[in-house]
């Protein structure tokens, strides 16, 4: 198998995974990298996706657990936020449980971060037809 085409096996298998996880707005992020930094594109695709997200050591819902608690620890991640809120609706967390996780986040990165975060959580949920959050 030359370079190139395990380069190429590896971007379909993390387009494969991204797909499944993120959906459209995953899609909409590659696309927008694409006139700018095409090789971020195929490194979010086929690394983060395709070898970090397809590791079955924990499952989708777990993973996106953890990446909303990563990204409201960060603060100002709001963008990827978006992105991450719909996968995990996606991959069967609840908005209860989203929030709850920002809630439980405060604790440790302060409430202007988990505020933010449950914010840019809202603008999905509303967006999606999800309020009012039981």
């Amino acid at each position: 198998m030359t370079e190139k085409t395990a380069r190429q096996q590896q971007f379909a298998h993390g387009k494969d995974v991204l797909d499944a996880v993120d959906g459209e707005a995953g899609a909409k992020v590659i696309e927008a990298l694409e006139d700018v930094s095409p090789e971020l594109a195929h490194q979010v695709v086929a690394w983060a996706f395709g070898e970090m997200y397809a590791r079955p050591e924990l499952p989708p819902r777990d993973r996106q657990l953890v990446t909303l608690s990563i990204l409201t620890a960060l603060g100002g991640c709001e963008p990827q936020l978006d992105v991450h809120v719909n996968a995990a609706l996606n991959v069967g967390l609840t908005p209860t449980e989203i929030t709850e996780a920002m809630l439980h986040a405060a604790v440790y990165c302060g409430f202007p971060r988990a505020l933010n975060a449950t914010f840019a959580a809202k603008k999905v949920f509303a967006e999606r037809g999800l309020l009012p959050v039981a």
